[in-house]
């Protein structure tokens, strides 16, 4: 049976304008809802008030500027009495704590916030990533203090930081509610925004989609840095195995190996696991994927080690520049959050005590690089000058396509460019005399002890 959208439901309030939030709330804005977006971070509520968003996102500030001169996405740092909301949207953190359990102290507050608010017939939507079971366990039982009857649903947040905005706009949303009316009207707000919603049957089952979504990439890209490892091993190139086995066949669709984090593969299967108890042990294939991800920045270090080792007159105190700061390069991000700059900069470290670390990143600000620990350097071409080791740390399309051999005249010599993106076949290359080029997957094959001035990835 059709239901009827409830205009009343277009009153919108918005919990935490991060990256999930932020861009819910100025889509829902520019789409006819009228939205309060709430968030405790003084700055970044001074940032919006100027139109200005505390991340990189494309057509976010223009979206911003249209909710601004409309007067349909409003700013705050608490629920008030101009809010007037008859629906709220959860959209806060819920990062790892020491223990490596999910921390939902902020969850379980804007919890309290809402029931304080909460009136007859409100609806309620849990977004942020949390363990099975937590909306009818934790958040259920706060917003019943209330005593009020209200609605609620839990509907995940599925976009790709740099496409969240069209994606927001077509892709699939999923929604579990308490009951049938809960999920029709939660679906029916969804429907105002996006053109498919994907009902599920429980609560539960919208909360474990999201995690056995990011778990299933974590294990895919897991493998193929298992992948690497045995390339390395044999002496064969990974990018040649992986891009030649699934050339025009269906059934291998294996991604490149490379480091891999973000802040939501490097917590979501550690909530997936904290939420299965069932005296079996730790998931074996989700954990070995996630232990082997979190390895590969120091075993691939140590490989860095032993070559730059075995090239003559490498210094003892090298300068060394990480190309590629955010957590990923494509789509397009300034976001540090599960970065795997850090624990590549941590066993470069390990490995280079006394060198001297630059980090280049065409998006994220000086500042935040500095916050990572390095010497921000202005451009690309700073990046390798007067470097004895370039290591390429994520995947921004501005590596795919750099003129590698003219960057690399300016690097000391011996020198070693290391890409964990195989944006390069070494045979194809030209670099000048002792500069090497080595890709993830293929140490054996291109290590400095293989190559000889013949060979034309060494000039």
């Amino acid at each position: 049976m059709a239901v009827i959208f409830d205009d009343h439901d277009r009153s919108v309030c918005v919990f935490g304008l991060g990256y999930v939030g932020l861009t819910l709330a100025a889509t829902l804005a520019d789409v006819g809802f009228d939205v309060h977006g709430i968030e405790i971070r003084d700055e970044v509520r001074d940032g919006l008030s100027q139109g200005v968003p505390h991340f990189y996102e494309p057509g976010l500030p223009e979206m911003l500027e249209r909710g601004r001169d409309t007067g349909r996405l409003l700013i705050a740092k608490n629920i008030t009495n101009e809010t007037q909301a008859r629906v709220y949207i959860v959209t806060v953190g819920t990062p790892l704590g020491d223990n490596g359990k999910s921390r939902l102290d902020m969850v379980v507050n804007v919890s309290q916030e809402i029931a304080s608010a909460l009136r007859e017939g409100d609806l309620v939507i849990m977004r942020s990533t949390v363990k099975i079971g937590t909306t009818r366990e934790i958040i259920m039982p706060i917003l019943d203090q209330a005593g009020v009857a209200y609605d609620i649903a839990f509907c995940p947040e599925r976009t790709l930081e740099g496409q969240a905005l069209p994606e927001l706009r077509h892709l699939p949303q999923i929604v579990g509610g308490q009951n049938e009316a809960a999920t029709n009207r939660a679906a029916q707000l969804f429907q105002m925004m996006t053109p498919t919603t994907v009902r599920v049957g429980s609560i539960e089952a919208a909360e474990t989609i999201k995690l056995i979504d990011n778990a299933q990439r974590d294990v895919r890209f897991g493998f193929a840095n298992e992948v690497a490892r045995i390339c390395d091993s044999v002496g064969v190139s990974a990018e040649e195995v992986i891009r030649a086995g699934k050339l025009g066949y269906p059934r291998t669709n294996l991604p490149m190996p490379g480091p891999v984090g973000g802040p939501c593969l490097e917590k979501d299967p550690y909530i997936l696991a904290e939420s299965v108890n069932d005296g079996l042990g730790e998931l074996a294939i989700t954990m070995a994927a996630r232990h082997l991800n979190e390895q590969q920045p120091f075993n691939a270090v140590a490989a860095i080690r032993i070559m730059t080792d075995q090239l003559k007159g490498f210094p003892d105190d090298p300068a060394i520049t990480l190309a590629g700061v955010a957590f990923k390069g494509r789509p397009v991000t300034d976001d540090l959050r599960g970065t795997m700059a850090r624990p590549i900069l941590a066993a470069l470290k390990a490995n280079y005590p006394t060198a001297r670390f630059r980090g280049y990143d065409g998006v994220v600000a000086p500042a935040g690089i500095r916050e990572v620990g390095l010497e921000p350097v202005s451009d690309l071409q700073a990046a390798f000058d007067q470097t004895d080791l370039v290591v390429i740390a994520n995947n921004h399309p501005e590596f795919e396509t750099m003129p590698l051999a003219r960057l690399a005249s300016s690097m000391n010599s011996p020198g070693l460019i290391y890409d964990f993106w195989n944006n390069f076949q070494a045979g194809d290359l030209s670099l000048p005399d002792g500069i090497h080029y080595v890709a993830l997957g293929s140490h054996n094959d291109q290590s400095p002890t293989t190559m000889n001035n013949d060979n034309p990835s060494t000039g």
